[in-house]
């Protein structure tokens, strides 16, 4: 079949599964409540809505393309999407047939621009790995290329052919089907489907850019570079395009591997820990982050022979999906994770309006209720104590949730979907690193450290509030001077003994005011930067009795 014609047939099939699915939802979501039969549609929807999440479920892994994307995108949507949905998809895994490999040897050769045995000494025609978007194979570099870069094991990963071409189509597709939507009112009034679409469509166009993967990969081995504990493959610009990409081989002890990483002498709970640290760095220190941390793309890799250094180090690699975090979102989520851990539903509420994710117009008092009953039941329990909670109590409690978000008119930003997403792979992997782990152990610390960054923070701007007040101070008497001498200087003779004398008892209250700030500054200053360093804090806190003793004993303004 032509390229053309299995490209508008394709087109057509997602066109019909839209379109058949939206029929039987507006049959019962739409049609019969106005006819007074809702308690039909509420009686069947759970079952409903599993029905149509198996189906496209069934569909994406028979498409391939953006079809399983989409569906592990939709499984984060949990402001736009009901529970019975997200759950059907969120283990969707990327993984297809493989494509022949004389289609991915004429198209790397292609890209390449000669032929592969000039530039790789040998070339493994099994894929390591093979997804939606593309496929990997093991290779050796050639002699030439090994002494330029300093290693010779390599992994290729080549793109499907025709991927292009079928990511334009599906996108095609899935604007036509959000603008159908659009047309019913209410959920044009609860979500902008065609800005969600965008979203989804600018960051499957980034993934399927091997050189956007490639930089990303670089700025990650940057971020990173002073950090043992992380390791990063390096780039073969030379052998890398659009299409085709080249990285060092740096496969090691899978993350799950529990029995490969204690035969190498390592304790997985030091790896869950680790893992957990590295990643909430990047969240909050780097602002740069993987977004796609599953097992495949993470190993331990254990220190070689003769090498210096830490015992092991954690390798990252895959990085066609990372996220950003703008200063503004960084600040939010540290508030997040602070009120967390420190039990606050209020706190959590104010942060998520921080963040953008509630408009200033939702009325959060019933969430902020759940998330205080949220945190006094389930906060601090691990995925071990979890386990033990009765399934009928977290079951309520997860409806009960679900419920306020979906009534809520809010809908979570890109970036806070990516974050979502690489902290639940996290806190997955670390349970299976470790049953017994519990992230609050990772968080509450994590959370501590915040408070006293932030309480440093606040200390030095004291400080220097302090030293511009003392500026002031000292340059006020001159400045006063100066218009003093101004008034009496001009072109009325001032020389009435009592404005002198108003000038002087303002003068007289200024200092006394500023004074009176300094000592306030410097008292608050050091109580604050006591905790994190007593000598310091003992010296603004001492200080401060300077000021106060102007304030107590300074002359009093004349009478």
């Amino acid at each position: 079949m032509p390229d053309a014609t299995r490209g508008r047939a394709r087109y057509r099939r997602i066109l019909r599964f839209a379109a058949r699915h939206l029929i039987v939802t507006w049959w019962y979501e739409l049609f019969l409540p106005r006819f007074g039969m809702a308690r039909i549609a509420e009686r069947t929807r759970e079952a409903r809505m599993q029905r149509l999440a198996r189906r496209f479920r069934v569909l994406a892994v028979d498409l391939g393309g953006l079809m399983i994307k989409l569906g592990q995108f939709l499984s984060t949507r949990l402001d736009v999407l009901p529970p019975e949905i997200t759950r059907e998809l969120e283990d969707l895994q990327d993984e297809v047939p493989a494509v022949p490999f004389d289609q991915i040897h004429a198209l790397a050769e292609d890209e390449l621009g000669v032929p592969l045995r000039h530039i790789y000494a040998s070339f493994d025609e099994t894929p390591v790995a093979s997804a939606s978007i593309g496929q990997a194979h093991r290779a050796t570099l050639a002699a030439t290329d090994k002494d330029a870069v300093g290693f010779a094991d390599v992994v290729v990963k080549i793109q499907r052919p025709g991927i292009g071409h079928i990511v334009e189509i599906d996108l095609s597709a899935l604007r036509r089907i959000s603008m159908w939507l659009m047309r019913i009112r209410i959920i044009h009034q609860r979500v902008d489907l065609p800005a969600l679409v965008e979203e989804f469509a600018q960051t499957s166009l980034e993934e399927v850019d091997y050189l956007h993967e490639a930089a990303n990969a670089d700025r990650f081995a940057e971020t990173f570079a002073e950090d043992e504990r992380v390791h990063v493959p390096a780039v073969v610009w030379e052998r890398t395009t659009r299409r085709v990409l080249t990285l060092e081989d740096v496969t090691a002890i899978k993350i799950t591997d529990v029995e490969g990483i204690r035969a190498a002498g390592i304790s997985p709970a030091e790896v869950a820990n680790v893992f957990a640290d590295v990643m909430l760095d990047q969240l909050f220190r780097h602002s740069f982050f993987h977004a796609d941390p599953h097992p495949g793309n993470l190993f331990v890799t254990p220190r070689a022979a003769g090498e210096e250094g830490p015992e092991w180090r954690l390798t990252f690699v895959d990085f066609g999906m990372m996220g950003e975090v703008p200063d503004r979102l960084r600040s939010a989520l540290r508030a997040v994770v602070i009120a967390a851990a420190s039990r606050d539903g209020k706190g959590m509420v104010r942060a998520m309006h921080d963040a953008g994710v509630l408009l200033p117009s939702a009325d959060t008092v019933e969430l902020e209720r759940v998330m205080t009953q949220v945190f006094s039941r389930f906060g601090g329990m691990g995925f071990a104590d979890l386990r033990r909670v009765d399934p009928r109590e977290f079951r309520d409690f997860a409806l009960e949730f679900s419920d306020v978000m979906l009534t809520l008119p809010f809908q979570l930003p890109e970036n806070f979907l990516l974050i979502i997403r690489a902290v639940s792979l996290t806190s997955g992997l670390c349970s299976s690193l470790d049953p017994a782990y519990n992230i609050w152990d990772s968080v509450e610390p994590y959370a501590q450290r915040l408070l006293r960054d932030e309480t440093s923070s606040m200390a030095r701007e004291v400080g220097r509030d302090a030293v511009e007040a003392v500026g002031v101070i000292r340059h006020m008497p001159k400045r006063l001077d100066a218009v003093l001498h101004k008034v009496e200087t001009g072109n009325l003779a001032v020389t009435t003994p009592r404005l002198e004398e108003t000038f002087s008892k303002l003068e007289l209250t200024a200092r006394r005011l500023v004074s009176a700030l300094i000592f306030c500054a410097l008292l608050v200053g050091g109580a604050r930067l006591h905790a994190d360093d007593p000598g310091q804090g003992w010296v603004l806190m001492i200080g401060s009795l300077i000021p106060l003793g102007h304030v107590i004993f300074g002359r009093r303004n004349p009478r």
